[in-house]
């Protein structure tokens, strides 16, 4: 902490700059408290008749005459924000031209902030069963093993174990559960870096000694780890994890997928003796809370987490990893709109730290970053141990004798009897989730869709709803066509993991069947539980979602059938190719990961297209070169920079008026070489009941685009009802 006599301390009285997370985009100014504050101090402060959460900025602005400021109303019992967070989340503000307290929020998302370390109740497991045992309270005991037999408190543990408070009063009178005081907070065990890891090969002890080395070089890098699914790059990172925690300083793992959190805390665990911090939606709020006050005091030497994780209050990052970086899930589509990848790039240049970035089939941004020099690349070619990749062929569907309304052709038919007779397990794969994508009435051509989106509706027939996959919005299956009224000629139109699932049952009736999509799970503790007895061989066959492709070891698993390969070719999706390529890759590498050898069979209507083709060969460096120099050529990221514009409102004219002006004043953008195209209405036009149009603009790559678009905006004031949002580097364009 600061010297009071520091220019970072402000005396009792003095005007500092103070910024909270409420839409008003600047810090404001207040008096320092009694004992004064110190920069980067979590303060209470009143805004209006309210009393908001905020942090001590900067000096004072002076716009407001010092009798008229209010005073901070206190020093919140938290270490201060540190002069490297507070750096980072104004250059990726000034980076994803966000406000910057909504950018602050992404930093302070943590409940009971500032609370004291005051007692609280937390229960344990006792030493007695209870006298009688009932699956709700089953459902409690399993949840105290998922975490490990931390504390929880009652009104977690009935929440995360999904029964009611009764029940948990219940297990405490009877012995099962023992309630003790502990402090809220505290301190998690330590992790072990001198522990033994696994045996490396040769390939892997190269790749890990290249980032310890790094690691004790000091300063900033970004590797790329490329690894063919099942190379062991886990091994070879957690080999850099223990160098940086070696070094006592913190590590941050991002996962692209929850799901994928308990069998990788089992093998940190492993190779540390411990388990670290997590940092993501399934987590209780306490754990949480005790993960964000824990890592401020250097308490927690290692976070696993989700994208949200890199906005944490480390006190030491030398590590970062990204795990599995080309994930679409990195990218938020909602609120602040970042790249999880991008913004551990920057925090690590920021902070002094190392990055890796890891995957099998790496992002073209990452890949001509490497090839530039701009990163450094590691690459493990071959899987690790006795497991070999497994043979890959295409079905051409076109000479396929397919009955109408099946999607399984008798090729891949043939194919997942004989794994199953020989006791393995099969996999088929459609990127869709529910029954089925489209509801038609066959009297009158009428296709059921949102009343709030311009989308159509997905029948998912195990709720027995429709669902819209725009705005979550549902409703019963109808009986009637809600235009005509005709009974009974409601009609399914193509397929989705649903329909695939009644197929295969279908077919192979003596089968276990099992569905893993994120839609079908109520609970992370569900979907990891399904995921765990596929693992144990559970399941004859697994029906699946891009859920399967994100690192799930399924041994016994050794044929993948990719169901319509050809989905998401078509469109004008700049990365269309890019997506269909790294998910068909990653999920054919599912199959053959022990001893047996393994295939993928994938059925598709254009064997010829080339990303079909270099999906087959497996010649990824030629997809890469390929797929750059078309980019290249357009002048499209990563060779040059793109950022969407959408315009929305309840109502469609004022929509278009203002993507009009916006187009024809684009001086301050033609200043840079930038070009506007559009207003177009958006590919899904209406979302929530709001009109959506889209401008994009297209940059070279050197441009200074974020002023550029500052200034372009600035002029133009919304008026109510109308929202803006700027995506740098936008993903996708719906």
């Amino acid at each position: 902490m600061c010297d009071r006599d520091s220019p970072e301390f402000f005396d009792e009285g003095t005007p500092c700059g103070v910024l909270t997370a409420e839409p008003l985009g600047r810090p404001l100014d207040y008096l320092a408290p009694e004992g004064g504050a110190w920069l980067g101090a979590f303060v209470e402060v009143p805004l209006g008749p309210r009393r908001v959460t905020g942090v001590v900025w900067g000096a004072a602005e002076g716009i407001v005459s010092r009798a008229k400021l209010r005073s901070i109303i206190r020093v919140l019992d938290a270490a201060p924000m540190r002069t490297e967070l507070r750096d980072f989340l104004t250059r990726a503000a000034e980076y994803t031209l966000t406000p910057l307290p909504a950018m602050l929020r992404l930093a302070t998302r943590v409940p009971d902030l500032g609370q004291g370390p005051a007692l609280r109740k937390l229960l344990y497991l006792g030493e007695t069963l209870p006298p009688r045992m009932t699956e709700a309270r089953e459902k409690v005991l399993a949840v105290f093993a998922e975490f490990g037999g931390a504390g929880l408190t009652p009104g977690e543990l009935a929440q995360a174990a999904g029964v009611s408070a009764g029940v948990v009063r219940g297990l405490v009178q009877s012995g099962a559960l023992v309630e003790r005081q502990a402090p809220r907070d505290q301190p998690y065990l330590r992790l072990d870096p001198r522990l033994a890891g696994a045996d490396l090969t040769e390939d892997q002890k190269r790749a890990a000694d290249a980032l310890c080395g790094g690691l004790r070089a000091g300063g900033y890098g970004t590797t790329l780890l490329r690894g063919v699914t099942g190379s062991g790059k886990t091994e070879v990172y957690l080999e850099a994890v223990a160098t940086c925690l070696a070094q006592g300083r913190q590590a941050l793992v991002l996962l692209p997928e929850i799901a994928l959190s308990s069998e990788f805390l089992d093998r940190v665990e492993a190779r540390f003796g411990a388990r670290p911090a997590e940092w993501h939606s399934g987590v209780t709020l306490s754990e949480r809370r005790r993960c964000w006050h824990m890592l401020a005091l250097g308490e927690a030497q290692l976070v696993v987490g989700a994208r949200s994780a890199l906005f944490l209050p480390f006190r030491d990052l030398g590590l970062i990893v990204v795990d599995e970086e080309h994930d679409s899930s990195y990218k938020q589509e909602e609120g602040v709109l970042y790249n999880a990848r991008d913004m551990a790039v920057l925090r690590a240049a920021m902070n002094g730290c190392r990055v890796v970035l890891a995957s099998a089939t790496p992002s073209l941004e990452t890949w001509a970053n490497a090839e530039s020099g701009k990163y450094t690349r590691l690459d493990l070619p071959a899987r690790f141990g006795m497991n070999t990749l497994p043979e890959m062929r295409a079905i051409d569907l076109r000479a396929e004798e397919i009955p109408s309304n099946r999607w399984i052709s008798p090729s891949l038919q043939s194919a997942v009897t004989a794994r199953i007779t020989a006791g393995e397990q099969a996999l088929l794969f459609l990127n869709r989730r529910g029954y089925a994508p489209l509801t038609v009435c066959r009297a009158c051509g009428h296709q059921i869709g949102c009343d709030d989106c311009d989308a159509r509706m997905v029948e998912h027939r195990f709720l027995k709803r429709l669902v819209c996959h725009q705005c979550g919005a549902s409703k019963p299956m109808p009986t009637k066509c809600p235009s005509c009224e005709a009974e009974d000629r409601l009609a399914p139109v193509g397929p989705g993991v649903e329909r695939l699932e009644e197929e295969a049952r279908a077919l192979w009736p003596d089968a276990r069947v099992a569905v893993l999509s994120s839609d079908l799970f109520g609970t992370a503790r569900a979907l990891k539980e399904q995921i765990a007895a596929i693992a144990g061989g559970e399941a004859d066959i697994i029906i699946g979602t891009q859920i399967v492709a994100k690192g799930h070891n399924f041994p016994d698993l050794t044929l993948v059938g990719v169901i319509d390969a050809d989905l998401g070719l078509s469109g004008s999706d700049l990365r269309a190719a890019e997506r269909v390529f790294q998910l068909v890759r990653q999920v054919s590498g599912r199959a053959g990961r022990a001893e047996k050898p393994g295939r993928a069979l994938i059925q598709t209507s254009q064997p010829e297209h080339p990303v079909i083709r270099a999906i087959l060969s497996g010649d990824e460096e030629a997809f890469w070169q390929s797929e750059a120099a078309q980019r290249q050529a357009l002048g499209m990221p990563p060779y040059g920079r793109l950022a969407g514009i959408v315009i929305s409102a309840p109502t469609l004219e004022p929509v278009f008026a203002l993507g009009n002006d916006l187009a024809r004043a684009d001086q301050p953008l033609r200043a840079v070489g930038a070009q506007v195209f559009g207003p177009a209405p958006a590919p899904i036009a209406r979302i929530r009941g709001r009109h959506r149009v889209r401008l994009l603009v297209k940059a070279p790559k050197t441009a200074p685009l974020q002023a550029a678009i500052t200034a372009w905006l600035r002029p133009h004031k919304l008026k109510r009802d109308l929202r803006l949002s700027v995506d740098i580097d936008p993903q996708s364009f719906f």
